[in-house]
């Protein structure tokens, strides 16, 4: 029962995760209701503003994310949680309270602030969960997306605008109020001297008692790993005759090999998996199936994504612990890659019925989530010491956030350019050469403390 408190603060911050998430699909089942002359706003939206509408999320996020990456460390990791899930409230109220088009812009606008609490999910998760159970809870942040589309997508099928609002707003305030039960990271409380409350946060997240052997090995452990972190490591190797250094962040970040070579797979990895293909299937569901196949209804196969999302997430969060991390984004990457294939010469040749092309639609998404969709942020979240993690990770999310806008914005255009089987082509591209470069230089981090991950680079 050890995992017990590291799993309840694990599902607060998935689940205000999972709220964001239906913010952030939003655009893929108003963008058209927008547009008609059945607007429910003051009057219909440009092919502009629609196109801002559709990006304007990450437009924030991009602005948000920095800010959010330098308050990490002087906030705390609790205190950024209940930022973001404040700004979200605001948005929903700013939606349910105003029909003007300029008004949703600013307040998807907003979003971008909460959603910039992507940021700190994986770093908070990673430091309060043990090793054990690190790449499983950290899994659970992939299985909160797929959550929050399957909400986002019955919520907008099926409910009246004005009570879909309503409903948002209130799964925002919840998300909001659960912040006020997590502890702080204990990493952070060391980072700050504060280690009586490290050792009270430690003790609640372990479950036992703060004289127990459990709490003071890993209080002896977080102190070992920021020594590390502030001497100069001109060498892999420890030197204990050598006196600490104190550094600064870009002068450890030049001198550590380790550090420097972590980044890049890092960046590598994210940018890979985000040019995938998948976070276009998601935001644009509806529009996609109605395009691919018209004889099915986008809301049902929109739904059937974000099941299958569902069931990819959770296989994922037990695999990646019990297989690893390389063998996950090897296979996961091949697969989606002959998905990719497969799903352009459909649309291109029609080789099958139409039904074929959601099957190969829906395998993709499932083949993708179970791997190189989980695999790189897990990476992320777990290969930074503690001196740099914050800053690293900011610098991490906002590259998702750049290709998440290019890929929205350049979406629509290279569907006209290319086609869409066209632009299924140009993904597996991306996913086969993601296979090459891990096959390379992905290391497997399965089981290891971040110390020892650094030998592996």
């Amino acid at each position: 029962m050890s995992v017990v408190y590291q799993a309840l603060c694990t599902f607060i911050v998935c689940f205000i995760r999972m709220s964001l998430v239906i913010t952030f699909s939003w655009p893929a089942f108003t963008t058209s209701l927008f547009k008609s002359e059945d607007t429910p706003l003051h009057r219909p939206m440009s092919g502009l503003e629609a196109a801002i509408y559709g990006s304007m999320l990450s437009i924030g996020a991009l602005i948000f994310t920095p800010i959010m990456g330098l308050l990490l460390d002087v906030l705390g990791r609790k205190k950024c949680m209940m930022l973001a899930a404040v700004t979200h409230v605001l948005t929903w109220a700013i939606i349910v309270l105003t029909n003007r088009v300029e008004a949703l812009l600013a307040a998807m606008f907003i979003a971008g602030g909460g959603v910039a609490s992507f940021l700190v999910i994986p770093v908070y998760i990673a430091e309060v969960c043990q090793p054990s159970v690190r790449g499983t809870m950290t899994s659970c942040m992939m299985l909160a997306y797929g959550l929050g589309m399957l909400v986002s997508f019955i919520l907008g099928g099926y409910l009246q605008y004005t009570l879909m609002c309503y409903v948002c707003l209130i799964i925002a305030v919840l998300g909001a109020a659960l912040t006020l039960i997590l502890k702080e990271s204990p990493v952070f409380l060391m980072k700050k001297g504060r280690e009586e409350e490290a050792i009270q946060a430690v003790a609640y997240y372990r479950n036992t008692t703060k004289e127990s052997k459990v709490v003071m090995q890993e209080i002896d452990n977080i102190r070992k790993t920021l020594g590390g972190a502030e001497a100069v490591p001109t060498k892999e190797e420890d030197n204990p005759e050598k006196p600490v250094e104190k550094v600064s962040f870009w002068q450890f970040f030049t001198k550590s090999r380790s550090t420097k070579k972590a980044f890049t797979l890092v960046m590598i990895l994210l940018t890979c998996s985000m040019f995938h293909g998948y976070v276009a299937v998601c935001v644009y569901a509806g529009e996609l199936f109605k395009e691919a196949v018209p004889s099915l209804s986008p809301v049902l196969c929109s739904v059937l994504t974000a099941l299958i999302s569902i069931a990819a997430n959770l296989l994922s969060a037990y695999l990646i612990d019990v297989l690893g991390r390389r063998p996950l984004m090897l296979y996961s990457s091949l697969g989606s890659g002959l998905c990719c294939v497969l799903l352009g010469s459909q649309i291109q040749l029609h080789w099958g019925p139409h039904v074929m092309t959601a099957v190969v639609i829906l395998l993709f998404c499932f083949i993708y989530t179970v791997g190189a969709g989980a695999v790189p942020f897990v990476i992320a979240a777990e290969v930074f010491l503690p001196e740099v993690s914050s800053i690293l990770s900011m610098a991490a999310y906002e590259l998702t956030w750049i290709c998440t806008f290019i890929i929205l914005f350049a979406f629509s255009p290279l569907i006209a350019l290319l086609g869409l089987g066209g632009l299924f082509y140009l993904f597996a591209i991306v996913c086969f050469a993601t296979v090459g470069y891990a096959a390379f230089f992905l290391p497997e981090t399965k089981g290891l403390t971040v110390d020892a991950m650094q030998k592996l680079f």
